[in-house]
């Protein structure tokens, strides 16, 4: 496959969202697979919706997640410019062609006509009244209209929009690259505006144009493009571009996490996750991103893969570099993947696992700084290694693990009812004078006091156990208790025992 060009094409009129993030990195790694070019255009014919840092947000999260652009806005290329609404000269040339080939005509309705056109056609009981080759016929068009009233309008400065006229009985085929080929019936389709009365370009016209001029081979996009698709397909033809028509790709729909509809905004919002790659501000509302949620960004490029995609193995850790070599259209499914943040969460997991102790304790440092900690990089090392594996998120370093770093001040007060006791203060207390006399305090040593008190006091483990982690953690459960105290340190310790007694004095029994 020669000269592969993609491109993710987003509008800049809000956040990205993650659904757009997958789009995109399908694309990429379609590109990288076959050496070509992986372009971000910003389709900005909509000025209304435009929003104020929305293309910077866009770069940044592209950015973020390492799906590196060949060509955008920002450091040009061949093909540009890369901005549609830099290209709006060019738009109208293209749709003149269309009026002068027949394809296309101007249509000077004004909104209160439509609603009226709209109105009479309920009435007549059509089912969803279009601006089609039935309706057309009755509406103030250049089809309708004198050509001698057409040119005296346009003279005149009336407003207009262009429409593409639809043939009335003709089917539209092609063939997608995941759901084979598709037929609709032109009677499905209206004859939609390509030429807006402010001199933009729709979605429609402006998108096919600009993949033409940017020499795009693939399309890849999401399911909800699908109805868009024969419009497409018969604006190549109409413009005689129909031999550079690129492949189309559809990919399957992002779902909730019940499988019932589209993921949004408001099934995010419910269920605790993020909908955006990175932070977002609306006004003075601040919607964190997946990034700010402590998500990796490798962690979310793999979760992200595999929500449409499959390997065709049971395999499902990958790096960018492995999905590029592993990724095929032909493995992306039809059907719509289930947004399971809990799958997302593991592979969180699993990629804070596999830092280096060096990148941990770096980003230990990172946590610790806003709460005022210094931890040694010695310390900070038996830290990491004795929480990594019980970490989501990075921020849990200081969640999960407060109490390596401080004294408890408050006490889980159901473990404090039952297991604390007199049994659990005699162990305390033999156990902790055996450990101050340690020369060498590791956790091994100390676990060897801790054996001797058990056999001492005639108890044992799991009689005294949580009480006496209790004292020293303020939780009735967590990592290795013998490398907490070890982290601690016997000094630490010592405070720790003393201050639990007095505060748990009214649960003795």
């Amino acid at each position: 496959m020669d000269n592969v060009r993609v491109r993710f094409a987003p509008s800049p009129t809000g956040a990205l969202h993650i659904g757009g993030v997958r789009t995109a990195l399908y694309n990429y790694l379609f590109a990288r697979q076959h050496k070509g070019k992986f372009i971000l255009r910003i389709e900005d014919t909509d000025q209304k919706r435009f929003v104020q840092g929305a293309e910077e947000y866009i770069k940044e999260s592209l950015e973020w997640v390492g799906l590196l652009t060949d060509e955008d806005p920002w450091k040009g290329g061949p093909k540009g410019p890369y901005r549609q609404s830099e290209r709006k000269s060019q738009y109208m040339d293209f749709a003149m062609q269309m009026i002068d080939n027949g394809h296309a005509y101007y249509a000077f309705d004004t909104p209160e006509e439509l609603e009226e056109m709209r109105e009479r056609y309920k009435k007549a009981r059509m089912v969803s009244p279009q601006y089609n080759g039935i309706t057309r016929s009755s509406m103030k068009n250049s089809l309708t209209l004198d050509p001698k009233e057409v040119q005296e309008r346009l003279d005149s400065k009336e407003p207009y929009v262009i429409r593409v006229k639809i043939p009335q009985k003709e089917e539209v085929r092609f063939q997608d690259m995941i759901r084979g080929w598709i037929v609709v019936h032109s009677s499905e389709l209206d004859d939609k505006i390509i030429m807006k009365s402010d001199g933009m370009p729709t979605y429609h016209l402006a998108n096919v144009v600009d993949d033409f001029l940017m020499g795009i081979t693939h399309v890849i996009r999401g399911e909800e493009w699908l109805p868009s698709a024969p419009l497409h397909v018969l604006l190549y033809r109409y413009l005689g571009m129909e031999e550079f028509m690129p492949n189309f790709a559809h990919l399957p729909l992002l779902l909730k996490p019940d499988g019932n509809g589209k993921l949004s905004k408001r099934d995010a919002d419910k269920h605790g996750f993020p909908i955006f790659p990175l932070e977002w501000i609306i006004a003075d509302e601040k919607l964190e991103g997946f990034k700010e949620q402590g998500y990796l960004p490798e962690a979310l490029i793999n979760f992200l893969s595999l929500l449409g995609w499959n390997p065709g193995t049971e395999e499902e850790q990958f790096t960018l570099n492995e999905l590029v070599e592993r990724f095929s259209v032909e493995r992306i499914g039809k059907s719509g993947a289930k947004f399971d943040i809990e799958k997302a969460k593991w592979f969180n997991q699993y990629y804070i696992r596999e830092k280096s102790t060096k990148e941990l304790v770096h980003e230990l440092a990172r946590v610790l700084k806003p709460q005022n900690i210094e931890c040694s990089s010695h310390t900070s090392e038996k830290v990491v290694e004795l929480m990594k594996e019980r970490i989501t998120f990075y921020s849990e370093f200081w969640t999960k693990g407060q109490f390596l770093f401080q004294s408890p001040t408050e006490f889980d007060e159901k473990t404090a009812r039952k297991k604390w006791n007199t049994e659990v203060i005699e162990v305390l207390n033999y156990f902790n004078n055996l450990v101050q006399e340690l020369d060498v305090f590791t956790s091994d040593k100390i676990h060897e006091c801790f054996l001797k008190s058990l056999e001492e006091k005639e108890t044992n483990f799991g009689k005294v156990m949580p009480g006496v982690r209790l004292a020293i953690t303020g939780q009735p459960s967590g990592p290795d208790l013998m490398k907490v105290i070890e982290i601690i340190g016997k000094e630490e310790l010592t405070f720790r025992i003393k201050n639990a007694y007095t505060i748990l004095e009214e649960f003795v029994n």
